[in-house]
């Protein structure tokens, strides 16, 4: 066998000078956040924004032992107790870690963090009303914004906690006085629309805000907020969606299969969120967008 040649020498000072730089550029981060130019939650929104930064090649070590009062002891607890490996980068941290770590320094930093806008969209009868419902009950600290519609309520719905269920003159209304953050006619029927001063005040507040949406709505909204965390609830299988549209039993066969036709044309498009989720089971899924909701926007 051959030995491997090796590199020519300008391709060797070319990589010395590159790995000095991404050095002395993560130092200045350390720096940064040492002497209180910048927060550790800002580094690493900065790292999982834009990969090749050099935020992003920061290790979770050199990061929390940045931080002020925050020496080598306690920092290698901290990672211990989050489950984050001596190694690893900022930018490699998985969706879990991300959101502990982030949590974990929001606590320590104190202040009020940038409230945070998740939507929540899917295929119809994929289970975003039961999903949004557990996290109603169990995560009461999230605020989960209410939708207005002109259609009917179903059974066992409640006017102001489901939907607010509003005549076809109200709607009208609420689109002139620009009181919507976004508005779409769903599967040819009826109107569904965002009411806009309750979602401000709380991302005013620093509060997280749960908006379950139909596909349309979503795109809008992100166009409105490019902020916005956009998470795709997906079936676990076709055959399962359709059996759940089919024996929940609140549409016609001819609404059935209008919106099955929908539903087959907006499971194509859930390559445009950042986040998709499986609700194979209710609980999981909901403890998977709670989640996603303590993770700043960026795409994993």
């Amino acid at each position: 066998m051959n030995p491997r040649p090796d590199p020519p020498e300008v391709d060797r000072v070319a990589a010395s000078r590159a790995a000095v730089a991404a050095r002395r550029a993560r130092a200045a981060v350390k720096h940064d956040i040492a002497t209180h130019s910048r927060t550790a939650r800002d580094v690493l929104d900065t790292a999982w924004t834009n990969p090749g930064s050099a935020e992003a090649g920061l290790r979770v070590r050199e990061l929390l032992t940045s931080v002020p009062t925050l020496g080598p002891v306690r920092a290698a607890k901290v990672m211990t107790e989050l489950g984050i490996a001596e190694s690893k980068r900022a930018a490699g941290l998985g969706t879990r870690q991300r959101s502990e770590l982030w949590n974990y320094l929001q606590g320590r930093e104190g202040g009020i963090a940038p409230g945070r806008l998740v939507v929540l969209a899917g295929p119809t009868a994929v289970g975003k009303g039961s999903v949004s419902a557990y996290i109603r009950e169990k995560y009461p600290e999230i605020h989960l914004s209410v939708s207005a519609t002109t259609r009917p309520p179903r059974t066992g719905e409640i006017d102001g906690v489901h939907y607010f269920f509003v005549s076809d003159a109200e709607f009208d209304r609420m689109i002139s006085a620009h009181e919507l953050l976004e508005w779409a006619v769903v599967h040819n029927s009826y109107r569904y629309g965002t009411p806009r001063p309750s979602i401000d005040a709380a991302l005013e507040a620093g509060k997280r805000v749960l908006l379950e949406i139909d596909l349309q709505g979503a795109r809008n909204v992100k166009a409105e907020l490019p902020s916005a965390v956009l998470v795709f609830l997906l079936p676990p299988s076709w055959e399962e969606l359709v059996r759940r549209l089919t024996t929940r039993g609140t549409e016609d066969p001819a609404d059935q299969a209008r919106r099955l036709e929908t539903a087959r044309v907006e499971l194509a498009a859930q390559d445009e969120f950042d986040y998709r989720v499986v609700n194979t089971e209710v609980g999981q899924a909901a403890r998977e967008v709670v989640e996603l909701m303590a993770v700043p926007s960026h795409r994993p």
